[in-house]
């Protein structure tokens, strides 16, 4: 059997002759040198020597040592040294040892009884421990506190010994009478851990004995006797009822650990509405009284599991929980967040909002560096919450807008949004929305924030004064015009200069475009610079020009967003304005500032020119306001409405169908028994025991919320490690839970013949541990047996476990080994499905540094299909709406996204075409926080079949080059995906 180690310490041996330096230090009579020698050997025996010609060295100069260090450092080596032969015997000269052992179990220093017990715990040979049991047993009444908990320790892990009992007969019995006169916590504690762990009727008698006294009772005690409780109820359920009380008295316990373990220990017990709420309510103290980040974010999470599983409950503890925004902390703010918005009902909503309202003001003190975060944090719920409960937008809509020129540009862009939606699902705040956003439209200085402000100008200006003020606003943000001007001395005798150089044969001038005083354009030669001053831009007033400023700094996409915005109001102005002359007068106005943005994009002012987007944008803006007909007036003022109240409906039907996604199916039989709550005796039971099995008869009524799984999912887990022809045959079932894996190895003897001492030998390749090896077993002809295996996983890495059984047969003189099939571990059981809003998914993309780029070669020739494939193969979500995938034009753009049990993101973005012989083309993007891997593997393997798309997999860790080197190596094979 392997060793156990709980630490290894890496030492840089030498040379050769250490052995002899160690040896000559160890025979000297130097205390300090004594000390450096035992340190190297305990070094040298951890790092794999085994030095015997040390071991009469210890026993003669180290064994008589009075020194504490020495002594210590040589109950290290006696623990690490071999102490037995290869047929399990003791060696001849460890009785040497006994004595001095015995000694040191009598010496008159506590220190040295106490190592020394210490040691004896970890011995496992029961020849050594046998002489010394009268002198264990003896330290149980010694008069130090530290002597008695560790001789306690001591009579345990001897008791645990497979002869332990036979040797001592009556431990428990003499432990219990520590128990009863003990004064030392940790003594005590000890004592009843003893009696838990090797006498647990004993350790239930004296718990009930004294329920009354548990509350008084020290810190380690109180968290041993929760675990007894778990221990007890997890076999026999009826008995929980015994201990509930005991749970109870616990919860007000001064110490933090317990409380905690408690109100834990009360959720695993008890369904029961009061237990549930007296969790929570100590959940939300120990929030308030912690001081440590950590603490904090694990009790969220304790309250995260009962919002899920007693959202009933939980509603009524929302004001406790949202007290943990006190905290500065982002990340224990966010979590708070995200659990009070689904706590949210009709009748807290005010409240919240409230609370909401208060921490968003406090934000603007700038007291804190991550003021800014708080504040987009905060936005975002007040958004969710305006969303469900669209009575209280009013409340906060305005609030809000104060922040639309917030310097960190994401608080001010969730607010825009918010207030886009809000104008919408709100017919009544829009008049006094539009009257704020023309108010404090000046304020805004990012672009983004003011492309979306101007189209909520355009669509939402409806009546007469809307629709001046609109157009007002524009045009005092954006100036006067010109953008730019070129000074001049003189016109007429420039422009005489001008055409004498162009008639002329030897001078070649360029013509560049002047803007005069009244507004006209003009020509200027590059032959007469030295007449004129170079072209200088036109800053105008930076506290009302934003609009200018922008677009002064070559933005020319928000120019079409302004020349847009102008095209609306002018058509609208069409319709309201019963005066011709005003509505002329107003295009004329708008018709010059898209020239003049025109004249800006193609003039030499700005280091780049205007986009041809944006410039094709603007000539069809001046295009319609020159000539308008019905259709496109109709176009122009209803459909783009139209669209966005699609969007809206597009994305609170997927909300929708995500909760109806994320809430649990019940599942229940016809003939389940039923317990009915009204025929059962109540006698004896408390209120809580009764509402207990209220809960349960509800739960056994209406299904368990389990989830069959599908058979041909489970045989898909059924995997075979032998071959039929092998005379033991085994296959495993592959059970993953998270962070561990549970191999279920059924080994079958197929031979006439006994085999003894076979055994399971596993290995693992990348982030995977095996928990604890199988041990040896006897298998009679043609029987079978069942062997489990534990392994933990540490990160979404390809995983593979290999390994062989070997077994011995009578017949055979030697060990039979069966080389088993390599199990790959599925990736795809580690991510699931995830939904982010269509902002977090492109801060995410910006922000996360690792890209994997693969091109699209398949032979599905349907766009629609392909990506369904993908969603199905990649176990992803599609954050794209359906409505915006639904038409044929060749194109096909959609972002995937996923989450692993880990809590890494996996982005995916899908960009595809359909050529002209109905092939498609394109890229898969994969992105993650950290590098990754991404693989591909064809999930039919038939050739001929050959219509199975690439699996793209996802793997997140902190991944070495190697592993980078392996990815590229294998992405060259890749032949479709």
């Amino acid at each position: 059997m392997e060793k156990s180690c709980s630490l290894l310490i890496h030492f840089d041996k030498g040379t050769p002759a250490l052995a002899n330096e160690i040896k000559e230090a160890l025979e000297g009579n130097d205390v300090p040198a004594k000390v450096d020698a035992m340190k190297k050997a305990v070094m040298l025996l951890l790092n794999g020597e085994s030095l015997p010609q040390l071991f009469i060295t210890i026993i003669r100069y180290v064994l008589p040592s009075e020194d504490h260090t020495i002594q210590k450092l040589l109950l290290l080596y006696l623990e690490i040294i071999e102490k037995t032969d290869s047929k399990g015997r003791v060696l001849p000269e460890m009785i040497l040892i006994c004595q001095n052992l015995r000694n040191n179990l009598q010496h008159p220093n506590e220190y040295l009884r106490g190592a020394t017990l210490r040691f004896l715990c970890r011995l496992n040979e029961v020849d050594i421990i046998e002489p010394l049991i009268p002198s264990i047993m003896n330290n149980l009444e010694h008069r130090h506190p530290f002597v008695r908990r560790n001789a306690i320790l001591a009579v345990m892990s001897v008791y645990k010994l497979p002869q332990g009992e036979q040797l001592l007969v009556d431990a428990p019995e003499k432990i219990e009478n520590v128990l009863t006169t003990e004064q030392d916590p940790s003594a005590k504690r000890n004592a009843f851990l003893m009696l838990f762990q090797c006498a647990q009727e004993r350790a239930i008698n004296y718990l009930l004995t004294h329920v009354d006294r548990v509350s008084d009772w020290g810190e380690l005690l109180q968290m041993v006797v929760l675990d007894l409780i778990r221990k007890v109820c997890r076999t026999n359920k009826a008995e929980k009822g015994r201990y509930i009380k005991i749970i109870i008295s616990l919860l007000t316990a001064p110490s933090a650990a317990v409380t905690y373990e408690c109100a834990g220990t009360l959720v695993s017990l008890s369904s029961a509405p009061s237990a549930i709420r007296a969790a929570a309510n100590t959940y939300c103290q120990l929030l308030q009284s912690q001081s440590d980040n950590n603490v904090k974010l694990i009790v969220l999470d304790r309250l995260n599991e009962l919002k899920t599983s007693h959202k009933d409950v939980m509603v009524d503890m929302i004001m406790d929980v949202l007290r943990a925004l006190s905290s500065p902390n982002l990340d224990i703010r966010k979590k708070t967040l995200d659990i009070v918005l689904e706590l949210i009902t009709p009748r807290n909503i005010n409240e919240v909002v409230l609370t909401l309202k208060k921490e968003v003001v406090k934000t603007q003190s700038g007291e804190l560096e991550k003021n800014g975060e708080y504040r987009q944090m905060l936005i975002q719920a007040i958004h969710s919450c305006a969303i469900k409960f669209p009575e209280v937008a009013s409340t906060v809509v305005h609030l809000l807008m104060d922040f639309l020129g917030d310097s960190n540009v994401a608080s001010a862009i969730d607010v825009v949004v918010f207030v886009r939606e809000i104008i919408e699902t709100n017919p009544k705040l829009r008049v006094s929305i539009v009257t704020r956003l023309l108010d404090t439209f000046y304020q805004i200085r990012a672009a983004r924030v003011c492309s979306c402000a101007l189209w909520i100008i355009g669509e939402y200006c409806l009546s007469l004064s809307e629709v001046e003020s609109g157009i007002s606003t524009i045009k005092q943000c954006l100036g006067d015009l010109p953008f730019y001007s070129v000074s001049e001395e003189s016109e007429a005798t420039d422009s005489s200069k001008k055409t004498q150089q162009t008639n002329s044969i030897t001078t070649v001038s360029s013509r560049r475009p002047a803007v005069l005083a009244d507004g006209t354009y003009a020509t200027q030669s590059a032959a007469s610079e030295t007449a004129f001053s170079p072209p200088t831009v036109v800053q105008g007033s930076l506290t009302t020009g934003n609009l200018r400023s922008l677009l002064l700094t070559g933005d020319f996409f928000l120019g079409a967003v302004v020349a847009c915005t102008l095209s609306k109001l002018i058509l609208r102005l069409e319709e309201v304005q019963p005066s011709k002359i005003e509505v002329n007068k107003a295009t004329t106005n708008a018709l010059l500032i898209m020239v003049s943005m025109l004249q800006l994009g193609q003039s030499y002012v700005l280091p780049h020119p205007i986009d041809n987007d944006s410039h094709d944008r603007i000539v069809l803006c001046i295009r319609l306001l020159c000539n308008t007909g019905d259709e496109v007036r109709k176009i122009w003022l209803s459909s783009c409405r139209e669209s966005f109240v699609n969007m809206l409906s597009d994305k609170q039907l997927r909300e929708t169908e995500e909760i109806k996604a994320k809430a649990q199916v019940s599942h229940s039989q016809p003939d389940d028994l039923i317990d009915f709550y009204h025929l059962k005796s109540r006698r004896g039971m408390s209120q809580l025991e009764l509402e207990d099995e209220v809960q349960d008869d509800l739960k056994r009524a209406t299904g368990e919320f389990v989830k069959d799984e599908n058979d041909a999912n489970k045989l898909s887990r059924v995997l075979q490690l032998t071959g039929f022809s092998d005379p033991v045959y085994a296959e495993a079932y592959v059970t993953v839970h998270h962070y561990d894996i549970v191999l279920d190895v059924t080994v079958i003897n197929r031979t006439k013949e006994t085999l003894q001492n076979l055994c399971l030998e596993l290995a693992t390749m990348g982030d995977l541990k095996l928990v604890e090896r199988p041990q040896n077993y006897t298998l009679a002809p043609e029987s079978s047996k069942q062997i489990k295996a534990n392994i933990k996983v540490s990160s979404t890495e390809t995983g593979v476990i290999f390994g062989n059984i070997v077994y011995e047969a009578s017949n055979v003189l030697e060990r039979t080994v069966v080389v088993l099939n390599d199990i790959h571990i599925d990736i795809m059981d580690y991510i699931s499905p995830a939904v982010c809003s269509e902002s977090a998914f492109r801060t995410m993309w910006a922000e996360f540094e690792w890209e994997n780029k693969v091109a699209v070669n398949t032979v599905i020739q349907d766009e629609k299909g392909f990506l369904d494939h993908i969603i199905k193969s990649t176990n992803m979500n599609c954050l794209t709406a359906p409505s915006a995938l639904e038409d044929e034009c060749g194109f096909l753009a959609a972002n995937l996204y996923a989450k692993s049990v880990f809590g890494e993101d996996a982005l995916v973005n899908l960009s595809i075409e359909k050529q002209s012989d109905g092939k498609l083309s394109g890229y898969i993007r994969i992105r993650s926080k950290t590098q990754g891997i991404a693989l591909g593997r064809n999930k039919d393997n038939t050739q001929a079949e050959g219509k199975q798309l690439i699996l793209v997999i996802l793997i997140f860790s902190s991944t070495r080059q190697q592993r980078l080197l392996d990815m590229n190596l294998r992405l060259l094979h890749i032949s479709h995906l």
